[in-house]
């Protein structure tokens, strides 16, 4: 894998980029997270720190799949890191503008990111030589971002108390410049189609439309798509994680920098371990998503009943050993499936579907965890996950069959 990255300078330079904006990301979260909680003492409204993080996506992956495959991809990147290095300037206004203009600023990175996932998916097989360096930039990107919420949120929660949360979101806007920067240094077109013709013809509807009758005529990609799905329905007990630490084991910023960061942890080597386990097989592909999200939900479980900081960290972060190797095996198989002129489009409208779902169950999340406490909160949508799993697992298995079938004659 890290031989890729010797070898292959473009990756290298996106990797480079993804490594220091992903950091920036997650020491505004923990930051984030802890003044929303320290001046609203609102468990809701610290879920409502990650719907902002998620929601706009939804909102502007239509026009972010579209861009992705009409215009160059490598311009798109730059200029979206420049504005979202100008934006998360605005999260330093909360003491002119009240904590709602975090909020603002943060849905406003949040809609600009919507653009930066396509633009950077779909162009991974154009920047790799073979399907074998594929798959190992696909994980290795996967690994990324949950190696950086590790490092981010960990040194975040250090960082903040040690030097305010002002530092930690100017941190992240000095990120997406450096970014950008590397993005702007990639020389491999990011795209196989010429965008010339196309590049005044933005149709974002008509072009989600055509990404949508593409995954139901293949069952693969509907698949593929449905597996994220059954790991958003328990994602939203992932926005408690900071209330969990502060009411359930009574610590400040570097307590919810530890929960967050044991995630990151094992999101950063489930899509690893993922890849080794699935190969070039998408059967096996397909069953590893399936039993990934299962266990995902088991852990999550013991988390709930954890009696210990420590001991909830092991749980949170196997569970998302499995919950990172569900997501980038997902996204590699899309990758992998769909064809280059179509393939923004797909993943864009892949993120929004899960975004949407995420946002939702964050949302619950908050209004139950403010209800009845955070530790029945994650029970319930633990449990949720598990039989959205389960019925997963049963409804591909005719799909894993046929691929089962196919496979002698490939």
């Amino acid at each position: 894998m890290f031989s890729l990255l010797r070898r292959n300078r473009d990756i290298r330079l996106v990797f480079g980029a993804q490594v220091v904006s992903f950091a920036g990301d997650w020491f505004t979260f923990v930051a984030l997270a802890g003044l929303v909680e320290d001046r609203t003492k609102s468990a809701f409204l610290v879920s409502c720190v990650l719907v902002s993080m998620t929601l706009p996506g939804l909102l502007m992956s239509p026009v972010a799949g579209s861009f992705a495959d009409r215009f160059d991809r490598r311009k798109i990147l730059v200029i979206i890191s420049a504005l979202q290095s100008v934006s998360a300037l605005g999260l330093l206004l909360y003491g002119v503008a009240g904590i709602w203009i975090t909020f603002a600023s943060q849905s406003v990175i949040a809609a600009l990111a919507s653009f930066v996932g396509p633009a950077t998916s779909a162009s991974v097989p154009n920047l790799t030589d073979n399907e074998s360096d594929l798959r190992l930039a696909s994980a290795l990107f996967g690994s990324t971002w949950g190696i950086m919420l590790a490092v981010g949120a960990a040194l975040g929660g250090v960082f903040a108390a040690a030097f305010g949360r002002n530092a930690a979101f100017i941190a992240d806007a000095v990120s997406f410049a450096v970014a950008g920067i590397l993005f702007a240094c990639v020389r491999t077109p990011m795209q196989s189609h010429d965008v010339s013709s196309t590049a005044q013809k933005p149709r974002p509807i008509a072009d989600m439309k055509e990404a949508i009758h593409l995954a139901k005529k293949d069952k693969i990609i509907l698949a593929l798509i449905g597996s994220k799905m059954t790991f958003a329905v328990g994602a939203g007990i992932v926005s408690q994680l900071a209330v969990l630490a502060s009411t359930a084991f009574h610590v400040g910023d570097a307590g919810r920098g530890l929960l967050i960061g044991v995630r990151g942890i094992g999101s950063g080597l489930g899509p690893i371990l993922g890849a080794r386990i699935a190969g070039r097989d998408m059967k096996r592909l397909l069953t590893v998503c399936g039993y990934a999200g299962l266990l995902f939900s088991i852990c999550y479980l013991g988390a709930a009943a954890s009696s210990f900081i420590w001991m909830a960290a092991i749980f949170i972060g196997l569970a998302h050993l499995s919950g990172g190797a569900q997501w980038t095996l997902s996204t590699i198989g899309l990758q992998m499936q769909s064809p280059d002129h179509i393939r923004g489009r797909v993943l864009a409208g892949d993120m929004a579907l899960v975004n949407t779902m995420i946002a939702c169950t964050s949302l619950m999340a908050g209004g139950v965890s403010q209800l009845f406490g955070v530790r029945s909160t994650i029970v319930i949508f633990a449990g949720a996950a598990a039989v959205a799993s389960v019925l997963y697992i049963a409804a591909t298995s005719s799909i894993r069959q046929s691929l089962r079938n196919e496979t002698p004659h490939q």
